[in-house]
């Protein structure tokens, strides 16, 4: 199976809501756990990454795509 790739920064939509009702989290601390923030309410959950990982859907938005995207309008 493939490892799933992700970077600090991206936008990921996880498999199951969170309480607000939004399932978009930004990775705000990358290592052997995760932290990830809610995209609607700004509340912050520390995960395994193995844990992460399952539960991780897709990258909706990569923060390393937006880089680029702002340095080629300049």
């Amino acid at each position: 199976m493939e490892r799933k790739s992700f970077e600090l920064g991206d936008i990921v939509q996880m498999k199951k809501p969170h309480p607000c009702g939004t399932n978009e989290m930004e990775i705000i601390r990358m290592g052997m756990d995760i932290r990830i923030k809610c995209v609607g309410c700004q509340h912050s959950v520390l995960i395994p990454r193995a844990k992460f990982e399952k539960n991780m859907k897709k990258v909706l938005r990569s923060k390393s795509s937006t880089l680029e995207q702002n340095s080629e309008t300049i």
